[in-house]
């Protein structure tokens, strides 16, 4: 009997492991979510072959918008090239005739190369999964060497000098790094070099510079918040700060490294004022402040004696280009003889093309409230109007006439860009090379006027060659730097030996009123790495 049972329930057991099966699977059926039936659906009749009806979902429209009338006409079948051969080379030259080639790479490159094709790789998950850590370290530069004869008119001098400018990037993630920049062979304005020829030639010059030209950080305060909560953010705030530099139009209000902090407000834009694009930054600098407004006793500039602060913009609106800006310069020496140059410095351009014709852009800059001690001369006063004009031709990438002019009323300065003036982009003949001390013309803008035509041909975009005759007109006459009317000639020629070496020319030949004539010539090899 008692066997009989055991049997019975052996035989039991599958049969009720099966019903148990059955009931679970039952049950998980009937928990499934089933979808949703379809919309209301409406017949839409199409004619074609074969004819058909179909059934589509109720059509939504923006209100502002309006169905386009088909016209069937508009439409035809494919091109068929049956009958004609392939022919690469011609595919290539649906490109320019662009190909591969083997692209300078940077002398130091860790981590993840620079302009490489194919996926990046995930990064690591170090400060947040929406911020991902990618380092990447990359050292790059170019070194100049020139030799010139330069006759400033007060120096006669032939000279071959010599300047590395280095680059090392340290990439921590997609919108954060570390940059610093090094100029190892030259210090204060004073150039490795080896001064062989003319009556003021001084020899041989190593110059030895370890210290740092830049050393900032830059980012993003929005990635950094999405790394950090692991939560997108919804706005950009780019921020840097350390030694760095700042760049304002073109590098003629701002042009320096100084030891400060600046962010930005990017990409805004407003429909109603007709501005596709505009940005806001802010900046301060609190050391290594250079500006031709402070300078010491003995004349050099002083780049420990001030701060400055302030705020710029640029707006895309009108079909043209609209920046402005605010400055003030503070001077925190408190010395009862040399002190009370601190100021405000306003700007504002304008940027269009006129027509298929005309490039123009027409700038202004305001010095104001410059109060010195022991009414010591005003070293940032007054206002200066430039205008720089480009003619559009048939080839407007590679030939450009242009017709660039100015206009200063008293001391017109910079807000912060070394000892040079406002008339750096003038043009060739207002600008030094920052190598061999080449010989240019008043670049001040004080209390004068006059400007610079010239032609600039560009070849095959290999080359580059740019003549022009320019001049200084003082009020009177004269003013307190300008002490006659100044013209000049110069020349430059440019050519890319490679995508490495480039040969740079240039000529200059200069008639100064009451003070002595200028020339210089000089020829400069470049390798870029």
């Amino acid at each position: 009997m008692i066997r009989a049972m055991i049997l019975l329930r052996s035989c039991l057991a599958p049969v009720g492991f099966l019903i148990l099966v059955c009931v679970t699977v039952l049950s998980a059926q009937a928990q499934v979510l089933r979808r949703e039936p379809p919309p209301d659906t409406m017949q839409e009749e199409r004619s074609g072959s074969p004819e058909y009806e179909s059934h589509h979902g109720p059509r939504e429209m923006d209100p502002a918008v309006r169905p386009a009338e088909l016209d069937v006409k508009a439409f035809r079948k494919d091109p068929e090239y049956t009958e004609l051969e392939y022919d690469a080379q011609k595919q290539l030259e649906i490109y320019g005739g662009k190909t591969a080639f083997d692209a300078p790479r940077p002398v130091l490159e860790l981590g993840y190369p620079q302009y490489s094709e194919g996926i990046f790789g995930s990064g690591h998950d170090i400060i947040g999964e929406k911020n991902l850590v990618r380092p990447q370290l990359l050292a790059y530069g170019d070194w100049r060497t020139a030799v010139a004869f330069n006759d400033n008119g007060a120096n006669e001098t032939g000279l071959i000098a010599t300047r590395l400018n280095l680059d090392i990037d340290l990439k921590l993630t997609a919108t954060e790094r570390v940059h610093m920049f090094l100029r190892p062979l030259d210090q204060g304005g004073q150039f490795s070099r080896n001064e062989f020829f003319g009556n003021d030639r001084n020899g041989p010059d190593l110059t030895v510079d370890g210290n740092v030209e830049t050393l900032f950080f830059e980012g993003d305060i929005g990635a950094i918040q999405a790394g950090l909560t692991n939560e997108w953010s919804s706005y950009d705030l780019p921020i840097s700060f350390g030694l760095m530099p700042l760049f304002y139009q073109n590098g003629i209000w701002v042009d320096d490294a100084f030891t400060g902090a600046a962010f930005a407000i990017p990409a805004k834009n407003s429909p109603m004022l007709d501005i596709s694009n505009m940005d806001f930054s802010f900046f301060a600098g609190f050391d290594k402040v250079t500006t031709a407004a402070l300078k010491d006793a003995d004349g050099t500039l002083a780049d420990h004696a001030g701060r400055v602060y302030g705020a710029a913009t640029f707006i895309e609106t009108r079909n043209g280009y609209l920046e402005m800006g605010y400055g003030f310069v503070d001077d925190i020496r408190t010395s009862q003889t040399l002190s009370g140059f601190d100021h405000s410095s306003l700007t504002a351009a304008w940027t269009k093309r006129y027509g298929h014709i005309l490039s123009n852009s027409v700038r202004g800059f305001w010095n104001f409230g410059q109060d010195p001690v022991n009414d010591l001369p005003q070293t940032a006063d007054g206002f200066a109007l430039l205008m720089e004009n480009s003619l559009i031709t048939s080839k407007p990438l590679t030939f450009v006439p242009y017709g660039n002019f100015f206009l200063g009323v008293d001391r017109p300065q910079p807000l912060a860009r070394g000892n040079d003036g406002l008339l750096k982009n003038t043009g060739i003949s207002f600008e030094t090379d920052a190598l061999t001390g080449f010989p240019k013309l008043d670049s001040s803008a004080q209390d004068a006027f006059g400007g610079a035509i010239g032609m600039e041909y560009l070849f095959d975009l290999s080359r580059q060659v740019i003549v022009e005759a320019a001049t200084v007109q003082p009020f009177g006459g004269r003013s307190d730097t300008i002490l006659g009317d100044q013209y000049a000639l110069s020349a430059r020629y440019q050519h890319n030996l490679d995508d490495r070496w480039l040969v740079r020319s240039d000529i200059i030949r200069g008639w100064l009123d009451n003070s002595e004539d200028l020339f210089g010539i000089r020829l400069e090899l470049r390798r870029k790495f």
